[in-house]
């Protein structure tokens, strides 16, 4: 690889030493790396020692005289930014949106295109904690990379997850954050709900905001692959350089799914659209009155008990394949509520027979945390789950590596 320009911010822990093994390592594979310190870090080691690793002046001051513009400075130098240590106070402080310290004012100025990296230290429970899991889900959802800690016993004597990852895995973790893909993926993502008019004002839809499809889009174009991310109207936008369409209806989206399959060649295709199974074909305002046709234009009359004639839609999974003038990996998703594990299976495996799809993605909606993480699993279509996935940020970083890499191997019998 060639060398980087790589900024690592230290926090206080304990584990700052093993930041400085970090560090060390990647001078040694030729980066260009400085480092930031916050005034709790220094507690733990002394500046003296990373200018010595690095060459450089640690910065620990946003107020240093000659050092007001650093934090915006530095994060145009940087290729990637690394905090190694990560405490709990700092992914907070970041989730919040503070900045009036040097390593907050960087994270808010960072250059959200390139790589940013946090590897956590700290005391288990503080890991577990809501506020530190819900900081975490949101760090993710904008794009944050995190080297995740390890089960063991910690510094202050307890045993579980919260260790500092090994050096070897921070860097490779860096090394492979900054790699550019061996080719250049062409991917379609489908994201949020259909809407079914009524009349002219009223409709049928659903819950979906389009977050999922729009966090997996922006990961794949932040690795640097081009992303068509075709989301309904009101939902989520990407938050990345993506080529974006919208829909409202169902037939519009079918609509577009035609025309952008037989036009262009995709790589894969991730269908993370709530799509509605039933449109509405004819509204009974009365009983015997004559049926009017959904959508004909106006606003039906209020009052009474109007009964909705119902059509069922295609399933617009099942005929992705034959729309496209080239073969591509196909990632279907699954969406079940308070589910049985032997409902789950029957879905998934119908899913699996009538689309042809190589993932499924399942998610169950009795499983959403109150601070909105979303767990789903990737399942082979065999059934097994090939990665759980604790949240949308992960899901999304799980699904860009399955499409760089290739298949995900088999479990270990």
């Amino acid at each position: 690889m060639s060398p980087s320009n790589l900024l690592v911010i230290f926090t206080g822990s304990i584990a700052a030493y093993k930041g400085c093994e970090v560090v060390s390592r990647l001078v040694q594979c030729g980066h260009r790396v400085r480092c930031v310190a916050t005034a709790s870090a220094l507690k733990f080691i002394g500046p003296a020692t990373l200018e010595g690793l690095t060459g450089a002046p640690v910065l620990s001051d946003a107020f240093a005289p000659g050092v007001a513009l650093e934090h915006i400075a530095l994060t145009r130098w940087a290729d990637a930014v690394l905090v190694c240590p990560a405490t709990a106070n700092t992914l907070n402080r970041f989730a919040a949106g503070l900045a009036d310290d040097l390593a907050g004012a960087l994270f808010l100025a960072h250059d959200r295109a390139k790589p940013w990296l946090v590897a956590p230290a700290m005391n288990p429970a503080m890991w577990a904690h809501p506020a530190t899991v819900a900081g975490v889900a949101r760090l993710r959802g904008w794009g944050v990379r995190f080297i995740d800690p390890e089960a063991g016993r910690t510094a202050c004597g307890e045993n579980g997850e919260g260790r500092l990852a090994e050096p070897e895995t921070i860097v490779a973790a860096v090394e492979g954050a900054l790699a550019k893909p061996a080719r250049k993926l062409r991917v379609l993502v489908t994201a949020g709900g259909t809407v079914e008019p009524v009349d002219g004002v009223r409709v049928l839809t659903n819950t979906s905001t389009g977050a999922t499809g729009a966090m997996i889009a922006t990961q794949l174009a932040r690795a640097g692959h081009e992303v068509v991310l075709l989301r309904a109207q009101g939902a989520v936008a990407a938050d990345g350089p993506c080529r974006e369409e919208t829909f409202v209806t169902f037939t519009q989206l079918q609509t577009w799914l035609h025309r952008l399959l037989a036009a262009e060649a995709f790589d894969a295709v991730i269908h993370a659209a709530a799509v509605s199974d039933y449109g509405v074909d004819m509204v009974v305002m009365a009983e015997g009155s004559a049926p009017v046709a959904a959508a004909a234009g106006g606003k039906l009359a209020s009052g009474g008990a109007p009964v909705l004639k119902l059509r069922s839609n295609p399933r617009l999974v099942d005929g992705l394949r034959g729309l496209s003038r080239a073969p591509f990996t196909l990632v279907a998703f699954k969406l079940t509520h308070g589910a049985e594990c032997s409902q789950v299976s029957e879905a998934v495996r119908r899913l699996f027979a009538h689309s042809g799809a190589d993932y499924v993605v399942h998610n169950d909606l009795a499983a959403r945390g109150a601070d909105g993480r979303f767990p789903a699993d990737i399942l082979r279509p065999d059934g097994t789950v090939a990665v759980h996935c604790p949240d949308r940020g992960a899901l999304a970083a799980e699904l860009v590596r399955l499409l760089e890499d290739g298949p995900i191997p088999p479990p270990l019998s």
